[in-house]
């Protein structure tokens, strides 16, 4: 049974888990420090021992081999706590405290996995330059450029958890997903895997100090590229979560924007990066990540199961747009135009898709504004992929263009966020439910609602009630039974700690009409009953959904945003400085490093194979 909703705080943690919160992320900094120091004095050894065992099976170097695993592990612990969490607060509502919560241990634990995958990283070569782009640190310590954005990432990622609590004892806790310091979370996590794929390549460009040039297996090292880029895939579709659970509290248009993006990023760059079914693996890679995950956090957990894109459609036009050699050739524009067919084609599947997997399916409603949205994101991802593997491959356009092609599709990847994030409140539409009582104790009802004025809607996205918070999901889609008239399919809860709301979403409309409330004495909050012929007024969704909010508006709250912003775009600038280092650095040593025939810039000779050496020769 859920707890009473006045038992769970409203605001911060109570200052006794603040502190053993604090406690243990001291205790686990010290204790990364305490190996680093270690190592690097040759105190111990043992992470070359662990390094050297794990790299001799995977063919590539100590400094790689360790943080590549212990990184992976972490963010697969960190996302299925992430999907959990999200479980439980849509199912339960507020947590009793942020170590009441067993998915949050999952989250720190796996976010600080990630920080300790990039200190290792950055501390592990000891008789070897890490990469022809190593950044020096100390004398006789150079650090790569993989490893300083891992830690930057994992950095960024954990300190959303301070901010979290500060943000919560300011503003209230925003019961969302795309809450400001929920994003630094989400955000930190998935853009570490950047930091990953161009630790790979430092490895695998290095100079080894024993035997030359190192040979990495061909088939070992494309299942840790399509792993590392459907990770890259799993990351950037964190940010739809609550429509994957069908609880969004922003426009449908928003969500074939994000499918689009993430498509667009990972898909383009796993094709141009790894060659020949490199999208269609980070695809696979993909679904059998999630689909494990959501069974685990479904039927394992027994708690609300996600569901999660397709991507397939997506990754089978970037694979068949590939075949075009001369496109491939000018990535750019191979990005441009895969992310049109993602906005397009790949868009139309996953419509099909969302029939089958999501209660609030796409519909009319936004069927031209959703489709440019997905091609805004499929064409802006497909550039930004198209930017990242160019610079894993060592080949990026001028500074001038790669900066202006990223600030470019920044810019308009931010505006079309904005613009989902556009919706109105009419200030004249009421509903007036019928209500019909199924069971009494505990109380569900069949109702029957009839807006005023009847034209209301037009071709809405929804008409639903959704029953959450009680310790479970209800969302049911109405059925039009006359003009302005609709009705329930299933009877709703409207007893104990369930929050019941009747919304509406039509175009840029989008409004809620409170059924039933309960009492919440940590926020002042009365119960607001569920009567037969009662009459309400719509209001902003987000004064129900997230009803613990305070009045964010002000200063305050202006300057708390800026500070997120900041930080992430410092990590946006860390990101692009890392890649554009080891590209122009690693470039200047072997031009065409990593690269196929098909991918060779024009002029260039196509490489040879050289059976004495069993390497391509160029």
């Amino acid at each position: 049974m859920p707890l009473a909703a006045e038992t769970r705080p409203a605001g911060g943690a109570a200052i006794g888990e603040v502190l053993l919160a604090t406690a243990i992320g001291v205790g686990l900094t010290v204790l990364l420090l305490a190996l680093v120091y270690l190592h690097r004095t040759r105190r111990t050894t043992v992470l070359t021992r662990i390094g050297d065992r794990l790299g001799s099976a995977t063919g590539v170097p100590a400094w790689v081999a360790v943080p590549t695993v212990l990184t992976t592990i972490s963010l697969l612990t960190a996302l299925l706590g992430m999907l959990w969490d999200i479980s439980l607060h849509i199912g339960v509502g507020r947590d009793e405290g942020p170590l009441a919560n067993p998915a949050h241990f999952l989250i720190l634990f796996g976010l600080f996995g990630v920080f300790a995958g990039g200190v290792l990283a950055c501390a592990m070569p000891l008789d070897e330059k890490p990469g022809p782009a190593a950044v020096h640190f100390l004398r006789g310590w150079d650090v790569p450029v993989g490893g300083i954005i891992l830690t930057a990432a994992g950095f960024y990622a954990l300190l959303g958890f301070p901010l979290d609590d500060v943000w919560h004892r300011m503003f209230g806790q925003d019961v969302t997903l795309w809450g400001p310091t929920h994003l630094m979370l989400i955000g930190g996590a998935g853009l570490s895997i950047i930091g990953l794929l161009l630790l790979e390549q430092e490895g695998h460009g290095g100079l080894s100090t024993d035997d030359g040039d190192r040979k990495v297996g061909q088939t070992a090292r494309f299942i840790r590229q399509a792993s590392a880029m459907g990770g890259l895939l799993l990351g950037m579709s964190v940010f739809q979560g609550e429509y994957d659970f069908d609880v969004p509290q922003f426009r449908l248009v928003l969500e074939p924007l994000m499918i689009a993006g993430a498509a667009g990023i990972a898909l383009v760059a796993a094709r141009l990066f790894m060659g020949r079914g490199g999208a269609l693996a980070a695809a696979a890679f993909f679904l059998v990540i999630r689909g494990v995950i959501s069974l685990i956090v479904g039927p394992g957990f027994d708690e609300i199961m996600p569901s999660f894109p397709l991507y397939l459609g997506s990754a089978i036009v970037v694979e068949l747009l590939a075949l075009s050699v001369p496109l491939v050739r000018k990535p750019l524009a191979f990005g441009a135009v895969a992310g049109v067919l993602v906005g397009t084609v790949g868009h139309a599947t996953e419509w099909g898709w969302t029939q089958f997997t999501q209660t609030l399916s796409w519909n009319s409603d936004i069927l031209v504004e959703g489709t440019l949205m997905a091609v805004a994101g499929g064409v802006t991802g497909g550039l930004l992929g198209a930017l990242l593997a160019t610079g894993l491959r060592r080949r990026l356009p001028r500074p001038a263009v790669a900066r202006s092609v990223l600030v470019g599709s920044l810019v308009v990847l931010a505006a079309a966020v904005a613009n989902g994030l556009i919706a109105t409140v009419p200030d004249d539409v009421q509903a007036t439910f019928d209500i019909e009582d199924v069971e009494t104790d505990p109380r569900t009802a069949n109702i029957t609602v009839q807006l005023d004025p009847a034209d209301a809607v037009d071709d809405p996205a929804w008409v639903q009630i959704t029953a959450w918070q009680g310790d479970g999901l209800v969302v049911t889609e109405l059925e039009r039974t006359g003009e302005g008239e609709y009705r329930t399919t299933e009877p709703v809860p409207l007893h104990g700690t369930w929050k019941t709301l009747l919304r509406l979403h039509d175009g840029r409309v989008l409004t809620a009409v409170p059924i039933y409330l309960p009492a919440d004495e940590a926020i002042g909050e009365e119960e607001l009953p569920a009567e037969d012929g009662m009459t309400r007024a719509a209001i902003p969704e987000v004064e129900i959904l997230q009803r613990e909010l305070k009045d964010a508006t002000g200063s305050l709250w202006t300057i708390s945003n800026l500070v997120v912003l900041a930080c992430t775009l410092a990590l946006i600038a860390t990101i692009s400085w890392g890649v554009g280092r080891y590209s122009r650095r690693a470039g200047v040593r072997d031009p065409y490093a990593d690269t196929s025939a098909e991918g060779l810039p024009e002029g260039a000779p196509a490489p040879v194979d050289d059976p004495a050496h069993g390497a391509v020769r160029r």
